[in-house]
């Protein structure tokens, strides 16, 4: 199943190094790359050492930015005031030009993690950045979450939903400034991280004003490592006893995507989550926990050795979005 899901993630890699968020040909839209979804696809090569894969990602990604260093530019002038000034989420993987429409584009934890992820590479002596066109978008990338003032924007979050102050998402940008400003020679200013912690620690362990608990809240734990003890055990224990279901992990309470009634109790239960948790216990050095996570992980792939994007209430009947690349990279990094 390790060589099913690299089989996987490799179908789903353009020419150009981005990567689809489902198949090629998925009817649902999953078929553009999204910035968030290329990471998290991304640490699925990486946790198998297939580190050709996880440079050509990275530097599509940098390509993206480069080819609309303009827009990042425009925004670091001035801050944006429209949804479209903002970096956009979604590209064509063929062109890397914005797929646009109305849409929650403010997703500033996508920023985030991959100022995040970049640095952790580089930490780890995976060399990402080509040269100083490379450098220079990646200072520019911080710039811009000064101008947008990440600490306190109201941003559609990684569920792409209502606008409001996401815990994930600060938290996704101040590790992101923390990691990037230890590892490379980019201008971090302290500041603009504690404004971030400020607004975390005050957050914290919702993860915003209209959500008590949420999927997305595992992130500050892995990759980012962002929270404290204390706040790492709040988040798994909310996330363990209020949204882990039979065959995944629902968002949040009340989420109506995927819910045919559109009431609570119907949530569509969201694969990835077991991966995530497990991986998380491995960290902590949980092995029970670990291998809980593991088996329910693997039951919940389908006919195919898919792991879909989630399964319908209460059911074994999935949406059309299989595979999911995000799912199969988690695997992946819980297997590893």
């Amino acid at each position: 199943m390790i060589q099913r899901s690299i089989s996987i993630l490799k179908n789903m890699q353009h020419s150009s190094g981005l990567m689809s968020a489902s198949h090629k040909n998925v009817k649902t839209g999953y078929n553009a790359a999204w910035l968030r979804d290329n990471v998290y696809e991304a640490m699925g090569f990486e946790a198998v050492k297939k580190h050709r894969e996880v440079k050509k990602i990275y530097r599509a990604l940098l390509d993206i930015l480069l080819k609309h260093e303009y827009k990042i530019d425009h925004a670091i002038r001035e801050k944006p005031d429209a949804r479209h000034k903002y970096i956009h989420a979604r590209y064509d993987p063929a062109t890397g030009n914005e797929i646009w429409e109305e849409w929650g584009n403010k997703q500033n934890d996508a920023i985030g993690a991959i100022l995040f992820k970049i640095g952790d590479l580089e930490e780890k002596g995976i060399k990402i950045l080509r040269n100083h066109h490379d450098k220079r978008i990646i200072q520019k990338l911080v710039y811009y979450l000064r101008s947008i003032e990440y600490w306190h924007d109201e941003d559609s979050g990684m569920w792409e939903e209502n606008e409001e102050i996401h815990a994930s998402s600060v938290g996704a940008c101040a590790a992101g400034l923390k990691k990037i400003g230890k590892v490379l020679d980019i201008e971090v200013p302290k500041w603009m991280i504690d404004r971030g912690m400020n607004t975390l620690n005050v957050l914290l362990p919702r993860e915003s004003a209209t959500k008590e608990t949420d999927l997305s809240l595992l992130s500050l734990i892995y990759p980012y490592n962002i929270v404290d003890e204390s706040q790492k055990k709040m988040i798994l224990s909310n996330v363990e006893n209020m949204l882990v279901r039979k065959r995944g992990v629902i968002r949040y309470t009340g989420d109506v995507y995927y819910n045919k009634t559109g009431e609570k109790g119907k949530e569509a239960e969201w694969t990835f989550g077991f991966p995530w948790l497990s991986k998380i216990y491995k960290e902590m050095k949980k092995p029970a926990k670990h291998a809980y996570y593991m088996r329910k992980t693997i039951a919940c792939f389908n006919k195919k050795k898919e792991l879909p994007e989630l399964y319908y209430a209460g059911s074994r009947k999935h949406n059309e979005n299989s595979p999911l690349g995000w799912a199969q990279a988690m695997y992946l990094v819980m297997m590893r």
